[in-house]
């Protein structure tokens, strides 16, 4: 089921930052080399801290993700609260 577009979703509020589920940036050579593409962006919804809370535009998958240098990422895949 795809969900909508987060009604906070703002394309002016962007990260770069793989997708979980559909990975759409895998073989873009732009985002190979830690640039910011115009096409692989995600909607940064909200941070907590360190934590973001981030949303897909092209599959509208949710998700957050602790950015903290040295913090384990087994949960990136959970939604957000």
């Amino acid at each position: 089921m795809r969900l909508p577009i987060d009604p906070q979703a703002d394309p002016a509020r962007r990260a770069w930052l793989a997708c979980p589920v559909c990975d759409d940036a895998r073989h873009c050579a732009t985002c190979a080399d830690h640039r910011n593409c115009g096409e692989h962006w995600r909607y940064l919804l909200s941070n907590s801290g360190p934590v973001v809370h981030l949303q897909c535009p092209r599959c509208t998958h949710i998700w957050s993700l602790n950015t903290r240098p040295g913090v384990s990422r087994p949960g990136s895949g959970a939604p957000c609260p």
